[in-house]
């Protein structure tokens, strides 16, 4: 049996159907099927395609995030695929995720391997494909990294602890802010 309940946001990289399938979108659909309507285990939030205008300066579209999407959430969910650490929204939305402001407290993060990640099969990721601020909080211990499972349980048991951790450990967020998303021949960040 499935108990404590949390509101999550969940930050991914949309990719483009046409060219994947099974891209951020996908995952993120599949996630909410999953945990949310099939077993009601979360509450998800997210900011689809559109929600926010283009050309606003990005103080304006990281407050729009922090104050609309992510307001009530206890918990952020970062479904990593392969390019998912090149993308300055995902960022953006981590950074918003673990920042505590006057109208909303911050929120845990845990990262979530996608199928469709390179050496998923291998149970094994590189800690440089990963989004950087993602893994900065993972080494403080603020964040976990775990593989895709489909289990409700599992994944609830990620998401309380996460919940449960959320005040025993200071974030980090003095990595430098993406401008731009990362260039596509980039194979994976370094430390500045």
């Amino acid at each position: 049996m499935v108990t404590n309940r949390h509101k999550i946001f969940i930050s991914f990289h949309h990719g483009d159907k046409m060219i994947d399938p099974r891209c951020g979108q996908y995952w993120k659909d599949r996630f909410e099927l999953l945990f949310h309507q099939q077993y009601e285990t979360v509450i998800i939030r997210s900011v689809q395609d559109g929600d926010i205008q283009d050309g606003i300066q990005t103080e304006t579209t990281r407050r729009k995030i922090r104050d609309e999407y992510i307001a009530d959430a206890t918990v952020t969910v970062v479904l990593i695929g392969s390019y998912t650490w090149k993308r300055k929204h995902v960022d953006w939305k981590i950074s918003s995720s673990i920042r505590d402001t006057a109208n909303n407290p911050r929120c845990e993060l845990i990262g979530i391997v996608l199928p469709t990640y390179s050496g998923f099969d291998r149970k094994q990721y590189d800690s440089y494909t990963n989004p950087p601020r993602l893994y900065k909080n993972i080494e403080c211990g603020f964040a976990t990294i775990h593989l895709w499972n489909e289990n409700p349980n599992i994944v609830q048991g990620w998401i309380h602890e996460a919940f449960l951790r959320k005040d025993r450990v200071e974030p980090t967020n003095a990595y430098r802010l993406f401008s731009n998303n990362r260039s596509t021949y980039q194979t994976r960040w370094q430390d500045e």
